[in-house]
């Protein structure tokens, strides 16, 4: 090993040596760095930053809003600030927030901060990951009160309401009957990675209808499709390794991962192990295909699919194709595509009302993307394309009324 390399590996030890000597835990001693490293690999399991980061604002610290049905919540400082963080948590108010959904100084968090799901984590991964939390530079930073009517925002009442109705605590248990790597992906997919939180209905209190979960749900502003082995709209045709490279890249023959979808690749997937990744895989494709079959033919009429056909061969075709098959690893297929299944069209309808860019990974570092059309094309245009889409190059969806697309349009003016 060269000299200046060995130098520039003792600096980067000594560093972490500094960062960890001042977070000692309760029984006084630092953390090991391996429990860091553990708790770094946690966080972006779990997407933290994507939450906990305003747009051009400081890593961790906060202030994010976070769209809700009923109102905004704001993200809390997690960065070990003493006034504004964590600085002053212990391990086990930490741990409290994470499994309880309680925090020392707010009291009930609101279910936003997906507690439900956290709830799973044990309690050795919760403390790795308050480890590395204590190693990144304080931040500074007042978080807004959430911007919710009464009586929502009398957490006291409201929450304890909501969690008594809606809220189990508890850890994750295995399954001896299943695999090694079931078990793996059930905990991430469960746990960190929460992914019932988008994928899943909710009902009017939005709480995740357990006895459908998994198919398909909105999450800030986006309809995230139904990740049930289901025919068309879930993930019954996706192989394992498709799974592990749409998560791992962001994009494979299928489709390529933009909306909310695009931060998630970016933030938490690309960076977990293949290992792991295969698991998530393993787990979801044993998921229960949906309850019912939701998405079934198109029924618009003729005159419609007429429309749309025009509309696509005007401004589609040169990208996607003549014949909807699109361009590997650039343009996606339209035909067999899934997200054109989805039960709820309202994230295809953003898709071309104002474009999308592709998330950006390691082995994906292209950043496709497409341009958006609500500017030149009326509610009419886009409800006759996107209906001839999900009826055409063997898709079976259901018509898309241009009533949905101007609602769409208006919440995008908003």
């Amino acid at each position: 090993m060269r000299a200046p390399v060995r130098l520039l590996l003792s600096a980067a030890v000594g560093m972490v040596v500094c960062c960890t000597s001042s977070t000692a835990n309760q029984s006084g001693t630092p953390p090991l760095f391996s429990q860091i490293m553990r708790g770094r690999y946690l966080v972006s399991a779990g997407d933290c930053a994507g939450c906990h980061t305003a747009e051009r604002g400081t890593a961790f610290a906060g202030g994010r809003p976070i769209p809700t049905p009923f109102g905004t919540i704001y993200s809390a400082n997690i960065t070990p600030d003493s006034q504004t963080g964590i600085g002053n948590w212990t391990d086990e108010d930490f741990w409290n927030a994470m499994h309880n959904g309680r925090s020392v100084d707010r009291g009930r968090l609101y279910p936003a901060m997906p507690y439900p799901w956290y709830t799973k984590l044990d309690h050795d991964d919760v403390l790795a990951i308050k480890a590395y939390l204590d190693t990144l530079p304080p931040a500074h930073s007042e978080v807004r009160a959430p911007d919710l009517p009464w009586p929502l925002n009398w957490r006291s009442v409201s929450l304890w309401a909501w969690d008594t109705m809606f809220f189990d605590a508890g850890t994750f248990r295995s399954d001896p009957h299943k695999s090694q790597d079931w078990n793996r992906g059930a905990y991430l997919v469960e746990g960190p990675g929460h992914c019932g939180a988008c994928h899943s209905p909710k009902n009017v209190l939005g709480a995740v209808n357990k006895s459908n979960r998994f198919e398909g749900g909105m999450g800030e502003g986006w309809f995230a499709s139904s990740l049930r082995p289901t025919r068309n709209e879930g993930l019954a045709e996706w192989s394992i390794d498709e799974i592990v490279e749409y998560l791992k890249a962001g994009a494979n023959d299928r489709t390529r991962a933009v909306g909310a979808m695009k931060e998630v690749v970016e933030k938490s997937t690309s960076h977990l192990n293949d290992d792991d990744l295969r698991a998530i895989a393993v787990y979801l494709k044993d998921l229960p295909a949906d309850n019912e079959q939701r998405v079934q033919r198109a029924s618009a009429d003729g005159d419609v699919l007429a429309r749309g056909r025009l509309v696509y061969a005007d401004q589609c075709e040169g990208c996607h194709m003549e014949r909807g098959e699109g361009l590997a690893a650039v343009f996606p297929r339209l035909a067999g595509n899934t997200a054109l299944h989805a039960s709820d069209p309202t994230s295809l309808a953003r898709i071309v009302l104002e474009g999308a860019s592709s998330a950006k990974t390691v082995k994906s570092p292209e950043g496709f993307g497409m341009p958006g059309f609500g500017h030149k094309l009326g509610d009419a245009d886009i409800a006759a394309v996107l209906t001839y889409l999900r009826a055409s190059f063997g898709n079976r969806a259901a018509a898309v009324p241009a009533s949905k697309v101007a609602e769409v349009r208006a919440r995008i003016e908003q």
